[in-house]
């Protein structure tokens, strides 16, 4: 069942600037790769928004978002909360692939290969 949240809601645009302009490390390298649709020639946001979340990455044809998780994901409340994001864009369609922020330094290849494979099942 799809709910109708709304995509980038003003109310976060400010945030979202904020966030675009100060990404982490991970996000910078990830998104070297993602930007321009160099992967499989799927296009990637940055920082889009849906409902009162915010996606690292999110690419509207495949209704895939991207997450990278570093050391503030590792709490209970911050797992808590990735759920409920994780549930919410469920509901609206759109499914999440997680990874740590190390592997984008160890084997960011790895993570091409998890969206290029998400692409392909999807088709």
């Amino acid at each position: 069942m799809y709910t109708s949240a709304k995509s980038n809601p003003k109310s976060q645009k400010d945030f979202r600037r904020h966030l675009r302009n100060n990404l982490t490390p991970a996000e910078i390298t990830l998104w070297g790769y993602l930007k321009n649709g160099q992967v499989g020639g799927y296009k990637f946001r940055r920082q889009h928004g849906l409902g009162q979340y915010v996606m690292d990455f999110y690419c509207p044809e495949l209704k895939l978002c991207v997450e990278l998780d570093g050391e503030v994901h590792d709490s209970e409340q911050a797992f808590n909360h990735d759920e409920e994001r994780t549930a919410f864009l469920q509901e609206n369609g759109i499914s999440v692939l997680r990874f740590e922020n190390y592997i984008v330094r160890e084997d960011i290849q790895a993570i091409i290969n998890a969206i290029l494979l998400f692409a392909e099942e999807r088709k």
